[in-house]
């Protein structure tokens, strides 16, 4: 990359390597603070109105101010005022780890001159006998602050310590996972239990015949023995060839830039299920509750509902109560 560099000498702002290089702010949010840090001091930075002069939409731009607090850069505090109306009031620091900074220490003071004391002519007629001079003690060095370990450091400075409002804040919880995420493996392409010469020779000219019918789906010859397992999967399926080259065709992108990866694609995802079999069809027998057959009473001969024969219920309350009388 080669940088074309003409210094600005108007309408421009200052923008920090620590923000523009940020390792974990998305791309968005780093735009956004760069538009409101270039704002004049007063303007209204809410999510509405960002979004009436932005492209992007109201919950794209709400993500991104999260962000940005919970980063520091950005402070949000609700403010009553004095005709009772409660507002948001939005504080932008361009830089917030220098607020987190510690302070140089306060060189100490300096002891004050001593006074050189006055001597008489008395005096200065005696010998003036010097005491011997004592070493002078050594000062002792000031402690050094101990170094404070810092959460994550960038080549450049080390990243801001989150403020008690931000620790009190709930954590930013991202719902789009970030461009540089692993992307889960792609499914592999379809293939039939068994690929017979019948199966292999009607795949393959179907994927060849693709070009007369659409003329973007021209393949390669080594791209057609690769997709003839897919396409002998949805045969072996009875999928209707005309089936699987409308699935195929049907739809497509202008211009179908690289059509081996798009009939692979649909190979895999559109995949139909495997055709039910004749006991699959086939309704569950109705289920019918069982019925108590008549019976004919030995007493008195008349029918009544029973699983075995026997006497009727007035026949055996005649019987228990003879024998209960007896």
């Amino acid at each position: 990359m080669i940088h074309i560099a003409i210094r600005h000498t108007d309408r421009f702002t200052v923008v920090g390597n620590h923000l523009a290089q940020h390792p974990t702010l998305s791309t968005t949010a780093v735009g956004l603070a760069v538009r409101i840090q270039s704002l004049p001091q007063g303007t209204e930075i809410g999510i509405k109105a960002l979004a009436a002069r932005l492209p992007e939409g109201e919950k794209l731009i709400a993500a991104a101010l999260r962000e940005l607090e919970a980063h520091g850069y950005l402070q949000r505090t609700r403010t009553r005022l004095p005709n009772g109306r409660i507002v948001t009031r939005t504080v932008f620091c361009n830089q917030p780890a220098a607020l987190l900074r510690p302070r140089a220490a306060a060189t100490p003071p300096q002891p004050p001159p001593t006074a050189r004391p006055i001597t008489t002519p008395a005096q200065a007629s005696e010998p003036t006998v010097k005491p011997e001079a004592s070493p002078e003690p050594e000062p002792e060095p000031q402690p050094q602050p101990e170094p404070t370990p810092d959460p994550v450091a960038t080549p450049d400075r080390p990243a801001p310590r989150a403020t008690p409002a931000q620790a009190a804040a709930p954590p930013f919880v991202r719902l789009v996972p970030p461009p540089t995420a692993p992307k889960p493996p792609r499914p592999p392409l379809p293939r039939p239990r068994e690929l017979t010469p019948e199966l292999e020779r009607i795949s393959t000219a179907l994927l060849s015949d693709l070009r007369h019918h659409a003329p973007q789906f021209t393949l390669s010859e080594e791209h057609v023995r690769e997709l003839v397992p897919g396409v002998a999967a949805w045969l072996e399926r009875d999928a209707h060839p005309d089936t699987i080259r409308h699935t195929l065709t049907t739809n497509a992108p202008e211009p179908v830039n690289y059509p081996y990866q798009f009939v692979k694609h649909r190979l895999t995802v559109l995949l139909p299920p495997p055709l039910p079999g004749a006991h699959d069809l086939t309704p569950p027998p109705a289920r019918r509750n069982p019925v108590t057959p008549f019976q004919t009473c030995d007493g008195c001969e008349r029918a009544f509902r029973a699983p075995a024969p026997g006497h009727c219920r007035d026949c055996r309350n005649e019987v228990a109560y003879t024998q209960a009388a007896a």
